[in-house]
């Protein structure tokens, strides 16, 4: 209870005693983490922190050793993958996965919840309402005006903002990206940052990212991961004059 009398809404993400071993290695170690609704939280931390492995865990990639993952009140460490995904969680990698022969319009129609299933792409139909959707969502990642354009013509930084539409299309409550602008140029980071607070509106994005000028640009909160384990969490500003994080980090 908060000193008001009001309960404190609860994180739509919360991370509590989660390790796992690779071979007696602890790559996450006793992690508690806790994300709000309409949250961007970025993670940051030294190579081989376990920020990755962090993702993989709560999209279901890697299993837990011990610990709760609990989004939305449901635990996500006993799901599988794809269920994980229905349940809300999206998860964009490093490298874009889009379908490069086919056109802007179709990568994200191909994203459309109904139809991912076997029985949905047989059966799917391409209603006004799809087509609403997609236009849509190709206005929100700033390509509408190559929804027609076959996917392998697009730059680099459009590639990466059509596989986050292609999430978008699927209405993630928690959106989660590792390093989204890496490869960028400076004018589409910028683009990039602007994307990310829009799309914030309304749901949870969890980001691995090194650039910290772009890290400064979008982070709510900023999480720093050594050895596995919170180092320091808080404003940027916080986090960038803690003697800790320096010294393991930013002094690199």
């Amino acid at each position: 209870m908060s000193p008001t009398g009001f309960e404190s809404p609860k994180p739509v993400l919360a991370i509590e005693g989660l390790t796992v071993s690779f071979d007696g290695f602890k790559a996450v170690n006793d992690l508690n983490l806790y994300v709000d609704r309409n949250e961007v939280r970025v993670v940051i931390g030294p190579n081989g922190a376990g920020k990755t492995t962090v993702l993989d865990l709560i999209c279901g990639k890697t299993r837990a050793t011990t610990g709760s993952i609990q989004f939305d009140g449901r635990e996500l460490t006993k799901m599988r993958e794809y269920d994980i995904v229905r349940a809300g969680v999206g998860r964009k990698f490093q490298n874009p996965s889009i379908y490069e022969n086919l056109s802007v319009f179709e990568n994200l129609e191909m994203s459309y919840p109904k139809g991912r299933k076997v029985f949905g792409a047989l059966f799917f139909k391409r209603s006004a309402a799809v087509v609403e959707r997609v236009e849509e969502i190709a206005a929100e990642i700033g390509l509408a005006a190559q929804l027609h354009q076959q996917a392998d013509l697009l730059s680099h930084g459009q590639k990466q903002w059509l596989e986050i539409g292609m999430l978008l299309m699927q209405d993630p409550a928690l959106l989660m990206l590792d390093e989204p602008v890496a490869g960028m140029s400076v004018s589409e980071r910028v683009q990039t940052a602007e994307l990310l607070k829009r799309i914030s509106q309304g749901r949870s994005v969890l980001v691995i990212e090194h650039d910290m000028e772009f890290v400064k640009s979008i982070a709510h909160k900023v999480t720093v991961l050594h050895q596995g384990k919170v180092l320091a969490e808080g404003s940027m500003e916080a986090v960038q004059s803690n003697p800790k994080v320096v010294e393991v980090y930013l002094g690199h």
